[in-house]
């Protein structure tokens, strides 16, 4: 096709795409004139501005105005890449570091002051003597409150100062940022001031090392001490609560004989992260705070108080209309149920009443904090936009009439397109748009297009809504986690409710039937006639049992690659008399989502399964094992897979939470704790294709042939950040990229058991008792999988962790067998015969269908 010049020819070869953008039909023309003159007019309407302290950027509207579905603007992908050429890009191709950590906002240190600032501000600080002296003229002598911040002052300096001298009637003490460090010179100076309540020490040696027995000393020798180290104390009070409330500061300290009813003008109470354990308090009343309207809870376990008694307790606040409150959390795990306890509420945590009330939705928040990238000063820019780029990237997948491409585009807006920010009421939309000049998707420039959503004033923020079309049926605001710091409290109590639920779950070993199936061959005249469209059986399968033959209606075995569906059979005549390479409902098994939730209804988590959760549906519980897993100073590393691709397809290895969770975007996937410690066959990953034939699931009769072969990795398995990229390091299937690499089986073992000192048949043993339960857990929980006439024979993936126990990786529907019909192998255990590698078909169907176990192994 010629280059399109028309806005005709435009509509034709673009509709489809124009349909799926969502663009205004009113904006078509106006996109494609700019399209064609290649307009990128977005600088003359709006305006990047720093915000966060210049870690997140912004997008404010200068023009005059902008109506709704006015205008249509252009925006250049600033990068475009594959995942697995992310970092071998940021590396080689030139400026492009440099330009994506610039957009990233991660171009420079978060301290990033100048030698010469930094000298500047050691010349203007003064001596501790010199302020400590400016306070008490300021205050004629009768210092109460008193900051003396990042001065330097150590354990001498403290004691030289003689605070309780000077300063004997102080309120407030402010050491925080000094060089404190011996809690038996401390706690004497500081606990001579009897009078304080409040005291904050943070960001001293002292605390650091010695918090507990700091704290412990303090409180006891200072009981009227309110407010420590930004913490309530015990003792906390009218003063803890007039200063929360703007009432007492440096300004207006307080005093002894402060009058009682200093809180009845506090409307507005902020007590988050107070490390407030019990609100029942003496000056935390109705009486005392008869005007309180906004309450901020948030962040304080208030764990010595029951959910019905703190309701009742806000309750009986007559104008308290605004709350902020952890949900899951002291009023109990639904948004609903808190508004229904306390009715006179209008607002909760930033959100309406009516609007909670029409979402129903649990969890509620207005105030997400955002994420903010995270570097140290030597790390490097490439590792910098690595970390930060999930905050950015947008994907989309190609495809033409044929095909789907295996794995999605990535890519990063140019830098008007990055400062969108977030907003679950945007004002702008943005879509990608694949635009064809010459008609065809080889001539395809990709872009993004931005139009108004709403009537937009000049000074306005600009956002879009990160989430466009994700509704909680989709688990919108557990993926809002990429991007912003959510309630982790919710998601830990949802894992916790996970992994109860799995540790109830054992599946008691099913027994085999004294019934076995039977033969099938019926006679010494009368072949059985096999179909099939695998080249290998049709070469390979030469015992005079059985026969081939092109017509699947002439067969009484269908042996196929290909699913067989009722539109199959109506297509070529198979029916239900025919003995078929397939079981019903195998995907309950061969999908990877439906394989983890077979196994965790029977065995809920047993130890040869890593941690697996379903993304579409199980994404707040991983996120609370994650949270867990990071609290607790362990592992985070998971890997991502599809749930239905084979050969490690659009597979993903990371840490990165926000990774997880973006990735959903490019299909649905599980995510699975990594093996982070596998067993190495000299230095390399590797993982072994055992093959299981089934010939029935009630009675379970399963088999696991002698022969099974090791996959290796090609590079020195390696955690560094950088080989999560590098496909041969983390991943061990060769035959269709990367360089293969045969190892004989029976070599392999040998050398193994040398470099590891292990007996294989211990492992051997451990790996056949795994597929045994997990062909149980699918004959316990799919009943219906039972078939008189499926035969089937099915590839599972096993690693070894570095105890040398089995994880079980994947169940393979119609496995390729290309090594087990190339190389002969010896047999591992029984007689050490040789497995001839151009009998291995004789053998599988001799076990199926003719009930022979030769070479075989009954389970």
């Amino acid at each position: 096709m010629t280059r399109i010049e028309t806005y005709e020819d435009f509509v034709k070869v673009h509709g489809l795409l124009l349909a799926a953008s969502g663009l205004p039909q009113s904006l078509h023309r106006q996109l494609f004139q700019k399209l064609l003159s290649e307009s990128f007019d977005g600088g003359s309407h709006f305006q990047i501005e720093p915000t966060e302290d210049g870690r997140q950027r912004r997008l404010v509207l200068t023009s005059d105005s902008m109506p709704e579905h006015s205008d249509v603007f252009l925006i250049d992908h600033a990068w475009t890449f594959r995942l697995s050429d992310a970092y071998k890009q940021l590396m080689e191709v030139p400026g492009l570091a440099e330009r994506m950590a610039a957009i990233m906002c991660v171009d420079a240190d978060l301290n990033s002051d100048s030698e010469e600032d930094r000298l500047s501000e050691g010349n203007a600080k003064r001596s501790v003597l010199e302020v400590l002296e400016n306070e008490i003229t300021e205050a004629n002598g009768n210092v109460r409150w008193l900051e003396l911040e990042d001065l330097d002052i150590d354990d001498e300096t403290l004691s030289s100062l003689d605070l309780s001298t000077k300063c004997p009637g102080l309120f407030a003490l402010s050491l925080c940022g000094n060089k404190l460090e011996n809690v038996g010179v401390v706690v004497p100076e500081i606990t001579k001031l009897k009078n304080l309540r409040a005291l904050w020490l943070n960001n001293n040696p002292v605390v650091q090392n010695c918090g507990d027995e700091l704290a412990d000393k303090v409180l006891r020798e200072l009981p009227n001490l309110e407010i420590y180290n930004s913490k309530f104390t015990s003792n906390y009070g009218e003063w803890a609560l007039g200063f929360c409330g703007g009432v007492y500061d440096k300004e207006n300290p307080g005093s002894i004989d402060q009058p009682d009813n200093t809180l009845k003008q506090v409307t507005d109470l902020d007590l988050s992260n107070r490390c407030i354990h019990n609100l029942f308090n003496k000056a935390f009343t109705p009486l005392q705070l008869p005007c309180l309207s906004y309450l901020n809870l948030r962040g304080n376990p208030l764990e010595e108080i029951a959910v019905g008694d703190l309701s009742q307790l806000l309750r009986n606040f007559p104008s308290l209309q605004s709350l902020e409150v952890d949900i899951p959390g002291p009023l109990g795990e639904s948004a609903v149920q808190i508004l229904e306890s306390l009715p006179n509420l209008s607002v909760l945590n930033g959100v309406n009443a009516s609007k909670i009330f029409e979402t129903e939705k649990d969890v509620v928040d207005s105030v997400l904090q955002p994420h903010l990238p995270e570097w140290t000063a030597d790390e490097p820019l490439t590792d910098r936009v690595i970390n930060a780029m999930w905050l950015y990237l947008m994907t989309y997948r190609l495809a033409d009439e044929e095909k789907i491409d295996e794995t999605s585009v990535l890519y990063v807006m140019d830098e008007l397109g990055s400062a969108l920010r977030h907003s679950d009421e945007p004002n702008f939309r943005v879509a990608p748009f694949l635009f064809m000049p010459e008609g065809t998707l080889a001539s395809a420039v990709s872009f993004s297009i931005l139009w108004p959503i709403q009537n937009v004033q000049k000074g306005y923020e600009c956002t879009r809504d990160y989430l466009f079309g994700i509704g909680e049926d989709k688990q919108r605001s557990a993926r809002l986690t990429a991007w912003f710091n959510t309630p982790e409290n919710y998601f830990i109590r949802e894992y916790e409710k996970h992994r109860r639920s799995l540790k109830s779950k054992n599946l008691t070993s099913l027994m085999l039937d004294s019934c076995p199936t039977r033969s099938l061959h019926r006679s010494e005249t009368s072949a059985l006639r096999v179909y099939t469209d695998i080249p290998q059986v049709e070469e390979l399968l030469t015992r005079p049992e059985f026969v081939i033959t092109t017509d699947p209606k002439d067969a009484e075995i269908i042996w196929t690659c290909t699913q067989v569906d009722e539109d199959m059979k109506k297509a070529t005549g198979i029916t239900d008399n025919q003995y078929i390479n397939q079981f019903p409902f195998e995907a309950c098994i061969v999908m990877k989502h439906h394989l983890a939730e077979t196994i965790q209804k029977a065995h809920g988590s047993p130890e040869w399964l890593q941690p697996t959760y379903n993304l579409e549906t199980h994404l707040s519980q991983l996120i609370g094992d994650y949270c867990v897993r990071k609290r607790d100073g362990l592992n985070n590393l998971w890997i991502l897979k599809p749930w239905n691709m084979a050969r490690t397809i659009d597979t993903t290895v990371t840490g990165n939470i926000s990774a997880i969770i973006r990735l959903m975007e490019t299909g649905p996937k599980i995510c699975q704790k990594y093996i982070e410690h596998p067993a190495l066959f000299q230095g390399k990953k590797f993982d072994i294709r055992y093959i299981v034939l089934v010939r029935s699931m009630n009675p379970l009769e399963i088999f696991l042939s002698d022969t099974f072969w090791v996959r290796l990795a090609n590079n020195q398995y390696s955690l560094d950040q950088h080989s999560l990229f590098e496909y041969e390091t983390h991943f061990t299937v060769m035959n269709y990229r990367g360089t293969l690499n045969h190892k004989n089986t029976s070599e392999f073992v040998r050398e193994f058991e040398q470099e590891h000192q292990v007996n294989w048949l211990d492992i051997h043993s451990r790996v056949e008792k795994m597929i045994r339960s997990v062909f149980e857990a699918a004959a316990q929980v799919h009943p219906e999988m039972h078939s008189t006439t499926s035969r089937a024979m099915y590839g599972v993936d096993v690693m070894l962790d570095s105890s040398f126990q089995p994880k079980l990786l994947e169940v393979t529907y119609c496995p390729d067998c290309g090594r087990a019909c190339k190389y002969d192998m010896e047999a591992i255990v029984g007689d050490r015969e040789l497995v001839r590698a151009r009998d291995f078909y004789n053998y599988v169907f001799g076990c199926l269908f003719l009930n022979e176990t030769t070479h075989v192994s009954p389970l």
